[in-house]
């Protein structure tokens, strides 16, 4: 019987390694195919009949009084009954009492445990302890029995004499003291827990001489051993294929072991290919088979086949359990679709599966890393609600998304909460909360934390030291920072491509461009090549210098070294030239993008609008609006601002109306700016109630009006003899701290 098909059997031969010494694991292979089923054969070789040490008459005397003083004790312990002949006991009388009460297991166990606490029973009387307790239906004494043997094998002896001394002991006494063949299962599934793969292969050719064939669960524990360890995985298969010569007939778990160990080491379609050929070879996939191939295509990134997969589950009736969810939820997740992820989550729960402690962390750190920490904390209530309590991975995530939030208050109050819940944080925690404080120019706080993390016995990463040179440079202390860049090679970390462009951002941010030049060319020095976010750094320095041949310089260089550009790269140019008011620079580096399929996005756009309506052309913005969306390019918050507050400059108030609608529609917000210029524009065309609902509005997102919009609303309250809200305005405008004084005559007549 074969378990692969002709084409995947010839695949097989091709990945196995040669074997340079053949070991006994493998070589009995060809000892065997000479009798390819033994199992069936009339030559099979008789178990050998028990012949034991005869007894002298004396010894013969002693045995019968041990036996008689042991089987006629009542509930006397059995050390007191064989005081009197504790003496005189010999490694002989062992097995010769044994055969006097085999027939009382439990008198045989005392009695063995007893003799066994006085010297070391010989390998032929642990047999047959060994064969009484597998017929008496104790297996699990049985295995304990013969786990302990080979944890008292000494380190240094023959193991292989070890090995055959005690399997010619147990086909010694098999015939006569139990014959029944589990014991023999119980030995190999010891020898493959023990890591004595080759010798389970021995006993398993022994047995076939004997005509026993190991059971199928006994192999599926060997299949399991050698799949989980990746570079035994070509074994697995070889044995895979080969045991149904033998007589073995693999069941729906084999399979399920070997598509997991392929799966494991991302061999998804041979995976796959088994998966489709289970059940033309007599054992039907399960929901374990199908999800362990949906879990390999997610770990492989390939989320169309997995869910693919899941569709044919349905076709063949199963439905896909816990562990065929999580793999694609974790899987949108890391692909940042977690939206998606959760749409998944939520049709796991309307089938009635509980998600874990997994699924919801995943998709916590999913959505805090899209900065959404509405959704990410909204999704832990839920997760505490349904009994499952955050782990360590949850709270740093949590803490994580807040600190790349800038919020460090939250941060720092929820590090505390872990912490009291008896959760110890690791390296990515502080890590996170120290890259938070250097963020936030908190420098201070990020060292504090840095020397904590020391004190609890953990060592900061390239990803601290990165963090902390970063929020170093910002702040204009290269000197410090190339201190601790000191320290952290003192340590043995190397500097990464990361703790570079932290360094040469921070020393741009700064100024310093001269110095950023000079550690790229160190960078390159150290064996590293500068990447794209190096370079776009750069570049971005030289235009905000207003240094645009430079900035194209570096784009000529990052372009003959292979280096691609992305859309941020042509942003930062664009940037520059519009800044610069270079316009028609800028719109020859759009078309140019657009002909060479670099998708321009929303920012690339925005800031050519934003430069035409600061020079009030609004008939040009307009026109990149309408090339924005004839390139599929949807409009961001940034982009309806920009033309509302064009459009309000202009006093075109219908069409900023129109953005206006179409941005709040696509759930967009105005900025106080967009605000400012709105209600200015509506209140100079005698739209006041219009003007006056949106002032309301924008109080209550809590935004600041500036002191003409006061001025405005102070006017219309006093003049309506609303008092009461005119004295609320003006209090309020001072509270804000409006620049200039606050227009307040119709107070004074008061």
């Amino acid at each position: 019987m074969k378990m692969f098909s002709p084409s995947f059997s010839k695949h097989l031969h091709k990945i196995l390694p040669p074997q340079p010494k053949p070991s006994l694991f493998l070589s009995s292979i060809r000892l065997i195919t000479q009798n390819p089923h033994p199992s069936n054969s009339t030559n099979a070789r008789p178990f050998p009949d028990y012949s034991p040490k005869k007894p002298t008459i004396k010894d013969s005397e002693f045995v019968h009084q041990i036996s008689t003083a042991i089987k006629q004790r009542r509930s006397e312990p059995l050390p007191r009954v064989l005081k009197p002949f504790e003496s005189r006991f010999k490694p002989d009388h062992l097995i010769w009492v044994l055969i006097k009460i085999k027939t009382d297991y439990k008198l045989v166990l005392d009695f063995f445990d007893w003799a066994r606490l006085r010297r070391t029973p010989s390998t032929e009387a642990r047999c047959i302890v060994i064969q009484i307790s597998v017929s008496s239906e104790h297996p699990k004494t049985a295995r304990a029995l013969i786990l302990d043997f080979w944890a008292n094998v000494k380190p240094n002896s023959d193991l292989v004499y070890s090995f055959r001394h005690f399997v010619e002991q147990l086909i010694y006494t098999y015939k006569d003291w139990g014959s029944v063949p589990l014991v023999f299962d119980i030995l190999f599934q010891v020898l493959v827990e023990v890591g004595m793969i080759d010798e389970s292969r021995n006993l398993f050719d022994r047995m076939l001489n004997y005509g026993l064939i190991i059971s199928v669960d006994s192999c599926n524990v060997l299949l399991s051993r050698l799949g989980d360890s990746a570079d035994q995985i070509d074994v697995a298969l070889k044995v895979y294929g080969e045991f149904p010569e033998f007589g073995i007939c693999w069941n729906t778990t084999s399979c399920n072991i070997v598509i997991h160990a392929l799966c494991r080491v991302e061999r998804v379609k041979e995976a796959h290919t088994l998966l489709l050929e289970m059940e033309s070879k007599g054992c039907k996939p399960d929901v374990i088979s199908y999800s362990s191939v949906v879990d390999g295509y997610c770990w492989v990134g390939e989320l169309e086949t997995a869910l693919h997969i899941v569709g044919e589950m349905g076709l063949k009736g199963l439905n896909p359990n816990s562990f065929t969810y999580n793999s694609i939820i974790v899987l949108l997740c890391k692909s940042g679709k977690v939206a998606d992820a959760e749409k998944v989550l939520r049709k796991m729960i309307s089938y009635g599966i509980g998600p874990d402690n997994v699924v919801y962390t995943a998709l916590i750190d999913g959505f805090c890393k899209m900065s959404n920490l509405v959704a990410a904390y909204r999704l832990a209530h839920e997760m505490n609600n349904r009994g499952l309590c955050p782990d360590a991975i949850t709270y740093t995530a949590l803490i994580g998304g807040l600190c790349r939030s800038g919020k460090m208050v939250e941060a720092d109050k929820l590090f505390r909460e872990m912490v009291s819940k008896g959760l110890t944080p690791d390296e990515v925690t502080y890590t996170s909360l120290i890259d938070g404080y250097c963020k936030n120019d908190r420098i201070s706080e990020a060292f504090a934390l840095h020397n904590q993390m020391e004190r609890m016995g953990l060592t900061p990463n390239i990803f601290t030291y990165t963090a902390l040179v970063d929020g170093l440079c910002k702040r204009g202390e290269v000197e410090t920072a190339n201190e601790l860049l000191h320290e952290m090679c003192g340590k043995g970390l190397e500097l990464n491509i990361c703790t570079y462009n932290s360094l040469i951002n921070g020393l741009c941010k700064s100024g310093n461009i001269e110095q950023a030049i000079k550690i790229m060319k160190d960078m390159e020095v150290a064996g590293l090549h500068p990447d794209v976010i190096t370079y776009t750094t750069l570049m971005d320095a030289y235009c905000k210098s207003r240094q645009m041949d430079l900035a194209h310089g570096l784009l000529r260089e990052m372009l003959d070294k292979g280096v691609k550009p992305t859309v941020v790269t042509f942003n930062v140019l664009m940037n520059g030239f519009c800044t610069l008011g270079m316009l028609e620079d800028g719109k020859r580096l759009l078309s140019w993008m657009v002909e060479n399929g670099i998708m321009p996005n929303a920012t690339t756009y925005n800031s050519l609008m934003k430069q035409h309506c600061i020079g009030n052309n609004m008939r040009m913005t307009t026109e990149i609006y309408r090339g924005m969306c004839a390139q599929g390019v949807m409009p961001d918050s940034n982009t309806y601002n920009i033309l509302i507050k064009g459009h309000c400059k202009a006093r075109n108030m219908k069409e900023a109306c129109y953005f206006h609608g179409e941005m709040i529609s696509k759930g967009f917000k105005l900025r106080d700016s967009s605000y400012n210029a709105l209600i200015k524009g509506l209140s100079r065309k005698k739209r006041l109630a219009e003007a006056r609902k949106l002032f309301d509005e924008m109080r209550a997102e809590g935004l600041i009006a500036d002191k003409e919009i006061y001025n405005i609303f102070i006017d219309a309250n006093f003049n309506e003899g609303n008092m009461e809200m005119t004295l609320e305005l003006c209090d309020e405008a001072i509270e804000k701290c409006l620049v200039g004084q606050i227009h307040n005559k119709h107070l004074h007549e008061k």
